[in-house]
């Protein structure tokens, strides 16, 4: 044996030493959080028990990147370990969670990258079905998309809040990557139209006008959909992401045909329940004013005073009159921090209401 083999053969055992060690611990870690199931249901027997606490995750994911020092980059390291708590948080309750579908659209990718691939996922047609199976406790969670870097704020997730109960309980921020493509037996010379779903279309507008000018572009409800059209309808083309290429057998005409590089899609994760501090936390809220000179200024002025970093606003128009408004803030904070609470009492002082869409962690940047 020479001396390359001799050293590979040492290596090779030695990997075969670890992988008998991290199985070990795996499966430790996964009695322990049967054990915390156990704990949990003992504590109160006639009381359903949560199992799955977000802003837990969150701290376990920020301890373990930050202890990371290589050579596995931060965001794999990341994803490893959202699987495994995926993986040990399934054999306490395994979750089940709503999203825009059908399968193959970026809110079911934005879905695995928060909860895991152990999670039971639910494709719905609409973000309106999504709100209602999490409502109706059908689902534990919905994921929904709510802003795009490209083309902003997706109105409808918003308006969907003015009568929900639901609390935002999460956020999930997703690279985009946009592909055409067409059915594996169809003619790329062929192509009459091009489905996607609205956002897609603006995302990818300039390099539209410069290869499909000429062709129509019809908008759908999903870029899953616009997918799946396309295998019963051969000269048509999608644009869609490589998990719905992957997933409905199609061929890539053209990869990352986006505008923009850095397209990043936001998503919500719409739950029942208050989720307590994480430490590095977004605090979400809906707050209608008086129509009146200096309404805006004084809704704004105390997040200046106290030095609360706003993240995000929006205006909708309000369902209870015409012309009336409702503001959509996202803001640096937890609702139990004291400068938050006093923040949100000096609003609510000036506004006509104050609704408290949620506190909840901040999306991991990887």
């Amino acid at each position: 044996m020479s001396d390359t083999q001799e050293k590979l053969q040492q290596l090779r055992v030695k990997i075969d030493d670890l992988d008998a060690r991290i199985l070990k611990l795996l499966n430790e870690r996964a009695q322990c959080a049967v054990d915390v199931a156990e704990v949990k249901q003992a504590e109160d027997p006639e009381q359903i028990p949560v199992y799955y606490r977000p802003e837990r995750e969150a701290q376990v994911l920020r301890r373990i990147t930050e202890l990371n020092d290589g050579p596995l980059t931060t965001d794999k390291v990341s994803l490893i370990y959202r699987q495994i708590m995926s993986a040990c948080l399934a054999l306490e309750e395994p979750l089940k969670v709503a999203y825009l579908g059908p399968e193959g659209t970026f809110t079911q990718l934005a879905t695995l990258k928060h909860f895991g691939h152990a999670v039971v996922g639910q494709p719905m047609v609409t973000v309106d079905d999504v709100f209602r199976e999490v409502a109706s406790e059908t689902c534990h969670y919905g994921v929904v998309p709510v802003e795009n870097s490209t083309e902003g704020v997706i109105s409808h997730t918003l308006d969907n809040f003015l009568e929900s109960s639901l609390k935002v309980c999460g956020e999930v921020e997703l690279r985009v990557h946009h592909h055409l493509m067409i059915a594996p037996d169809a003619d790329e010379n062929a192509i009459t139209k091009i489905y996607s779903h609205q956002q897609t279309l603006g995302q990818c507008r300039r390099w539209l006008d410069g290869h499909y000018a000429k062709i129509p572009r019809l908008t759908v409800t999903s870029n899953g959909e616009a997918a799946r059209k396309v295998l019963q309808e051969k000269d048509a083309a999608a644009i869609a992401g490589e998990m719905a290429a992957e997933l409905y057998g199609l061929r890539i005409l053209a990869r990352k045909i986006e505008d923009r590089s850095d397209n990043t899609t936001r998503f919500l994760v719409v739950g029942r329940e208050d989720i307590g501090p994480s430490g590095r936390d977004k605090t979400s809220i809906m707050v209608s004013t008086h129509n009146q000179p200096g309404a805006l200024y004084k809704l704004l002025e105390p997040f200046h005073r106290h030095n609360v970093s706003l993240t995000k606003i929006e205006t909708r128009p309000s369902r209870t009159g015409k012309w009336s408004y409702v503001f959509f803030i996202d803001f640096e904070g937890h609702h139990d921090d004291d400068v938050i609470q006093t923040v949100l009492n000096e609003i609510d002082r000036d506004a006509l209401e104050v609704k408290m869409l949620g506190s909840y962690p901040r999306a991991l940047t990887n």
